[in-house]
């Protein structure tokens, strides 16, 4: 191989020798590929990090002469240019990316006779070319005054050359330095620019320059024919337009292919094929018009088309068949939940009346009750049993407007709402959307959700709904809604008033078991690995776990406790502990531990002053107790345990009631001028509010003042007035269910309650003795136990309070 470069050398220094002249020197060589140095010129130059780096660094300690060669294109490996540039290396730095930049300044061509081994660097032998000045030609001289003139005219049609070049070239007195210094400014290729380079004559180079120049303008004037040409036939405001028949002339020319034109023509065609509505289809085309003005690397051509794509893959007439099937749909909801008769029986008439009537419209449902009751999956039993599809997105903690109506396209990153990205997951117009926890919504500065609700839900508006996003209306009415929520307080009116509410207040212990078998344990002994031969759960080991562990409406709380037996079980069978297990109550405490739940009523209730009352929360049902207790003062009522306004006023009627009978209760004239009262709930870190704990707190406070304590199995509600009429409360079923729950057997409701006592099902009043009473007199006498004797310091109490 180096044989073969030192006939390669031989042939050039024969083609250029008589130019040369001049002893050979050695000087370290950069191979240089697409850079190319011209003697008088100064160009910057990044060298990586390897041979050479340390080259460099080695020829600046020294003279910082180098030569600059270009190796041949296509030809053997290590061939070059017979001529290179002789450079100085002016300045050297390291950069941060860890290359060195070098800046470099020719000094003079030269012949490159040969390239020898790195030893340590690679070195070449060169013989430098003499610029001898030129005789005063005719020909040289033309020569100069056209590339000057034709090099301003490349100066005016080019924006990339700077303007001072042309003072330049007219300064410059040597015709060999004016042909340099253009050539090192063109953007042209490097082989031509090396052509220049090795046109050692001064003719021959000027030439070269000339053509190469003549050319460059010959191109630039060809596109500003072609610029001239689609702006006469534009208007000047469409400057997108004009710009893109621009970049269309020029394919032309080119002879390319427009990829982008088939693009938006297969667009057309999608548009032309999708069954759009009227309104919808003219937005359609118009963007698709847009879309065909525009450069496909701008950003507004995104947003066109991302808008276009969403108006396509909308579901506008796609739809699902409704199984009207009574008898399917019935077998579906009792397979998939168990009680719930309400909810099942309201599903059943929606059903039968979409069946008769036919019509797509139909009430928004909204199921409310504690958590862990069934509502979310009630909502797929009901899109199984239409064999519709079903979504579900959560609303809680939601703040912004635009999430139900979604964003305007003016907007970045604009999106539609949540209820066409839905529609557009489903892709069906008529699935079963649910909005879960709408008792949630909030609202700031970005809007009010539940306002922009109110159109979504309202079957006489939802058929023309506009998303801000598509800004075209969209047929809501054939979709299925289902809202849930753990309390209607909260719900805004008029997005409450639009719906129709189905109560989901809880389960009782033998749906509670009922569910546990059918669902909780198949489901946590197959996530936790287990089989039905390796764990067995009793049904008294089900109900120990229910009364013991678990006090709540729903099911959580239970699935929570039946997974840690699992775990715990799970472990003993992979320690080759044991084989099969059978949770019953005997071995209950071994899993869960000691029990948490204990009926305390009857063990609080000892003493005179403790009543048991029963409250509505919105995780269902619970017990409270209401303590009352007595020292000398001054005729002071203290109220503990986070009492809202309302409770306290209760109190106060409660104690005014009582103060206007005091001789009926055989209690001093001056009693109450000479004590002081404390009423106290306990878990005083809740907050606690409502009118129903009134009769409670009469009771607690007649049981203080009498010295009789009250029945510890009894429980009651009701809400008192001065003159001791007993007011209807709600949540009945709520708080009946936390009485069976507690053990507790008799409780107190007011009579105006009757006719929800009358909702509630055999199994929930299955065991439970239920006292209706109008005034509390009636109640008192029902819930203060046989007389005790007297404490010391109170007088004897009679055997019967009359009111």
């Amino acid at each position: 191989m180096k044989e073969r470069r030192g006939s390669n050398n031989a042939k050039n220094s024969r083609e250029t020798g008589r130019h040369s002249s001049g002893p050979r020197e050695t000087v370290p060589v950069i191979m240089a590929r697409e850079m190319v140095l011209f003697p008088h010129m100064v160009m910057p130059m990044d060298v990586p990090r390897g041979e050479v780096s340390e080259l460099v660094e080695h020829v600046t300690s020294q003279d910082r002469m180098v030569v600059l060669v270009t190796p041949a294109p296509g030809g053997e490996s290590g061939a070059f240019h017979p001529v290179g540039t002789l450079g100085l290396i002016l300045r050297r730095v390291e950069t941060q990316e860890g290359s060195v930049r070098i800046l470099l300044q020719g000094v003079q061509r030269v012949q490159v006779l040969e390239i020898l081994p790195p030893d340590p660097y690679p070195q070449a032998v060169v013989v430098r070319f003499q610029d001898e000045a030129p005789e005063a030609e005719i020909e040289i001289e033309a020569l100069v005054k056209n590339v000057r003139a034709v090099f301003a005219q490349l100066l005016a049609l080019s924006p990339q050359l700077p303007r001072d070049l042309g003072a330049m070239a007219a300064n410059l007195e040597q015709p060999g330095m004016l042909a340099d210094m253009i050539a090192s400014h063109l953007e042209i290729a490097p082989e031509r620019k090396q052509a220049i380079l090795e046109a050692v004559q001064v003719k021959d180079r000027l030439r070269q320059i000339l053509d190469t120049i003549s050319h460059e303008v010959e191109v630039l004037e060809l596109g500003d024919r072609i610029q001239s040409q689609v702006k006469g036939r534009m208007d000047k405001s469409q400057r997108d337009y004009y710009l893109r028949e621009q970049i269309k002339a020029i394919r032309q020319e080119l002879g390319e292919t427009d990829d982008d034109r088939a693009f938006l023509t297969e667009l057309g065609r999608k548009i032309e094929a999708k069954n759009l509505p009227a309104e919808a289809l003219e937005e359609a085309k118009r963007e698709h018009d847009r879309l065909k003005r525009m450069s496909p690397s701008s950003a507004e051509f995104m947003v066109a088309h991302t808008y276009v794509e969403w108006l396509l893959d909308l579901p506008w007439h796609e739809s699902t068949e409704d199984n009207l099937d009574l008898a399917t749909a019935q077998q579906i909801l009792e397979e998939d939940h168990c009680g719930l008769e309400m909810v099942k029986k309201r599903i059943l008439e929606f059903l039968a009346v979409r069946k008769l009537k036919g019509d797509q419209k139909g009430p928004i449902l909204c199921f409310i009750g504690p958590p862990g009751t069934g509502k979310t999956s009630m909502g797929r039993s009901i899109a199984r049993a239409l064999g519709r599809h079903f979504y579900r997105f959560s609303l809680g903690g939601m703040r912004d407007e635009a999430e139900i109506r979604g964003h305007r396209r003016t907007y970045v990153g604009a999106m539609p709402g949540r209820i066409i990205q839905a529609l557009k997951r489903v892709r069906s117009n008529n699935p079963v959307l649910m909005l879960d926890e709408i008792d949630k919504l909030g609202q700031d500065f970005r809007g009010d959700p539940s306002s922009a609700l109110l159109e979504v839900l309202d079957p006489e508006q939802n058929d023309s709904f506009v998303d801000h996003y598509l800004n075209v209306k969209f047929d809501l009415s054939r979709v299925l809604f289902i809202t849930t929520a753990n309390q209607r307080d909260t719900i805004p009116a008029p997005l409450y008033d639009r719906m129709e509410v189905i109560e989901l207040p809880g389960y009782t212990e033998e749906e509670k078991v009922a569910i546990a078998e059918a669902h909780l344990i198949p489901r946590q002994i197959r996530e936790n690995g287990l089989t039905r031969e390796t764990i067995r759960f009793q049904r008294r080991g089900i109900a120990r776990m229910i009364a013991n562990y678990t006090r709540e409406s729903g099911l959580r709380n239970l699935e929570r406790r039946i997974a840690a037996v699992c775990r715990q079980v799970a472990y003993e069978v992979a320690a080759g502990k044991s084989e099969r297990v059978t949770v019953s109550p005997d071995n209950v405490v071994k899993y869960l531990g000691p029990p948490k739940i204990f009926p305390e009523a009857k063990q609080r209730t000892i003493v005179p002053g403790v009543a048991t009352g029963l409250a509505w929360t919105p995780t269902g049902g619970e017990i409270l107790f209401v303590e009352a207790s007595q020292m000398p003062g001054h005729s002071k009522l203290l109220l503990t345990g986070k009492l809202g306004e309302v409770m306290r006023e209760s109190a106060q009627t409660a104690l005014s009631f009582l103060r206007s009978r005091t001789r009926k209760m055989h209690l001093e004239d001056e009693f109450f001028e000479r004590h002081d009262l404390h009423i106290h709930v306990p878990a005083g870190a809740i907050p606690k509010d409502g009118p129903s704990a009134g009769l409670t707190i009469l009771v607690a406070l007649t049981s203080l003042l009498v010295g009789r304590p009250v029945r510890g199995d009894v429980a009651m509600t009701g809400e008192v007035t001065l003159r001791g009429m007993i007011l209807p409360v709600g949540g009945i079923k709520e708080k009946v269910l936390a009485a069976k729950r507690a053990g507790i057997r008799n409780i107190i409701l007011p009579k105006q309650n009757n006719y929800d006592l009358m909702l509630l099902s055999e199994t929930i009043r299955e065991g439970l003795e239920f006292h209706l009473v109008s005034r509390a007199d009636q109640a008192i006498g029902m819930c203060l136990a046989e007389d005790k004797p007297a404490e010391a310091g109170r007088p004897p109490a009679k055997a019967r309070i009359e009111f």
